[in-house]
């Protein structure tokens, strides 16, 4: 029987329901615009599989606890917050196939209504003395900024190695999952050993996730993101890296110049497209993807037999399997 989000989360299918009864009220304002945009938000929940590796983590490692729905609580609020700052800053109109909170409302609600959406992570956390969580959490947000940051410095002369590509990946990316799995362990009492073991495990998937979805971009298929869009923003993928650093002086300095000065032209973009092909480099990719997979059920292996381990398993293969 093929996996669907529905039945992989039937284990916590009452705690979903009820997480998002308590995500809805830790979102209310007394102010009816910020009421408004969050009613908005809360509507546009997606797959919700941030709360989901909090509560399968959470009861892999011991028990789902009032402390696990702060968490998870916790880190969408968090994570929220820099969707819509990261929309701003992006200047986009889009967010999943719906308007983004600043082309509805503008940049500067935009800007504060991420504010409010911080604020309320930290007051929910520090109102419950849940410190502990705060700082998991703290830290992955931090990670996520130095990551796009580095991202940032570094894609202005499409230079980036496989080395650096890993580091921003794994801050931009996976820390944030890393980060949903160490909560999930932590609110359930897991001793400090396996709080970090389960930060691990995230750790990995999430740098899995990423590649998966740099390989979308090379598909037949949209799924979430335009095709060809990390080319034609110039953000250098492994499969693409992984090319370059197969080709030839001539090919480099060819496939360099398209992505810097023609990228907006679609048919220089599929020719780009055609050299990653060519060049092998997105089965590399898959490879290492691979790889963290396998390193991901590796740690999960070493988990005591439950069905939330079982979901935690079932969850990360549908995502990394996805129209694979």
């Amino acid at each position: 029987m093929a996996l669907t989000l529905k039945s992989i989360q039937s284990p916590i299918a009452q705690e979903m329901t009820e997480f998002e009864d308590k995500f809805r009220d830790f979102m209310k304002s007394r102010v009816y615009l910020l009421d408004k945009i969050m009613s908005y938000i809360v509507k546009r929940k997606g797959k919700q599989m941030r709360p989901m590796f909090v509560f399968f983590s959470a009861g892999a490692t011991g028990t789902i606890t009032e402390k696990t729905h702060r968490g998870a609580a916790l880190i969408e609020l968090l994570h929220r917050a820099t969707l819509v700052h990261d929309d701003v800053v992006d200047d986009s109109n889009y967010r999943r196939g719906f308007f983004s909170i600043n082309a509805l409302w503008k940049n500067k609600i935009a800007v504060l209504v991420g504010d409010y959406l911080l604020s309320r992570g930290l007051l929910l956390s520090i109102d419950h003395d849940d410190f502990d969580l705060l700082k998991l959490v703290s830290e992955a947000v931090r990670e996520m900024s130095e990551g796009e940051l580095l991202q940032l410095e570094k894609a202005r002369r499409l230079d980036i190695t496989e080395d650096i590509y890993y580091e921003v990946i794994r801050q931009k990316t996976a820390s944030l999952i890393a980060s949903c799995c160490a909560v999930g362990a932590q609110s359930a009492g897991a001793p400090t050993d396996v709080v970090t073991q389960m930060s691990d495990f995230g750790e990995k998937i999430g740098m899995a996730f990423q590649i998966k979805d740099d390989l979308f971009d090379y598909g037949t298929q949209e799924i979430g993101k335009p095709l060809g869009i990390d080319i034609k923003e110039k953000k250098m993928t492994l499969p693409l890296i992984h090319s370059l650093q197969n080709a030839s002086k001539s090919e480099k300095r060819h496939i360099k110049n398209l992505i810097k000065n023609h990228s907006h032209k679609n048919a220089k973009v599929q020719e780009v497209i055609r050299f990653v092909k060519d060049k092998g480099g997105l089965q590399y990719a898959t490879e290492v993807m691979d790889g963290y997979f396998n390193e991901a059920m590796g740690i999960l292996a070493q988990l005591p037999e439950s069905n939330h381990r079982d979901s935690l398993k079932d969850l990360v293969q549908f995502t990394i399997e996805r129209n694979r």
